[in-house]
């Protein structure tokens, strides 16, 4: 494959509940079973927020370690699992040092981040996620004591720039993995234009670098187009939108099913999705 995509795909959210999608996995069993459904559509990595048996979020590290144990006698998918959210920092990381997932995502920076009804003239939710560099040096910390590469959550340029003094210290190493998280009210617009500033910002501060990008909600697939015309990774999933079509009237019925149709518009334009073992040597892993 001359120029392969690597698709990652966000299997459950911490905001996505059944009540907006019936679809949305829960336990460990169930998430595994999301993990193969997008693995077998062409999905070489699975972002993974746990949830209790009931959907609420939780950073337990036995939860943690049974999605591992359950994706892995399925598939052989990369495994990445989220540090975001709110709760101590200790707890927060717990499952990285205990589980040794091979990626890490970690959050690049803070904002507000907030949803608003045009309809309802309200915010349906509106808080500020904190993210200061004490607790990002932090995580980065037990994420090289574990082994685990970070894959560096940007919602705006700034995000993108922070690396720099991370560079420096020694807490990040070369080549880095950006995820850039677009549309998010508080972060970046979801525009072409955007991506292309976040990509060339990327290059400038960590050349070599990989990235993937994505769009919230209606966003998704125009930005997963503007990614794979890029040639940058892309990321779909029901965290981040639920339908298969634009106008939000058809609705996937499983994680494979988005995959599916990221694949197919990568192989339109002559781009192959990546496998697991050429996606662990684009991102470097161990």
């Amino acid at each position: 494959m001359s120029d392969p995509v690597i698709i990652t795909c966000a299997l459950t959210g911490v905001l996505a509940t059944r009540a907006q999608c019936p679809w949305v996995p829960y336990t460990p069993a169930e998430i595994a079973e999301e993990a193969r459904r997008a693995y077998e559509a062409g999905a070489a990595v699975v972002h993974i927020h746990a949830r209790t048996d009931d959907g609420g979020p939780t950073f337990e590290p036995a939860i943690y370690a049974a999605i591992r144990k359950e994706i892995e006698a399925r598939c052989p998918v990369i495994i990445n699992f989220s540090t975001g959210g709110a709760g101590a920092m200790e707890n927060r990381v717990a499952h990285i040092r205990d589980v040794k997932p091979p990626i890490g995502a970690l959050n690049m920076g803070s904002m507000n981040y907030a949803k608003y009804s045009e309809k309802r003239k309200a915010f349906v939710f509106e808080f500020v996620f904190e993210n200061p560099f004490s607790d990002i040096s932090y995580l980065l910390q037990v994420m090289n004591e574990a082994n685990v590469k970070p894959e560096l959550e940007t919602f705006d340029v700034g995000h993108v720039t922070s690396v720099t003094p991370l560079l420096d210290l020694g807490l990040l190493k070369a080549p880095l993995d950006f995820s850039f998280v677009m549309g998010v009210l508080g972060g970046v617009r979801a525009t072409t234009e955007n991506l292309v500033t976040m990509a060339r910002e990327a290059q400038a501060v960590a050349p070599g670098c990989t990235w993937k990008a994505f769009g919230v909600s209606h966003e998704g697939w125009r930005m997963a187009g503007a990614s794979l015309a890029l040639g940058g990774n892309v990321r779909v999933g029901l965290e981040d939108n639920f339908y298969l079509d634009t106008s939000g009237k058809e609705m996937a019925k499983s994680n494979g099913d988005l995959v599916a149709k990221v694949a197919r518009m990568a192989r339109d334009i002559g781009r192959e999705p990546a496998n697991v073992e050429t996606a662990r040597r684009l991102l470097s892993l161990a």
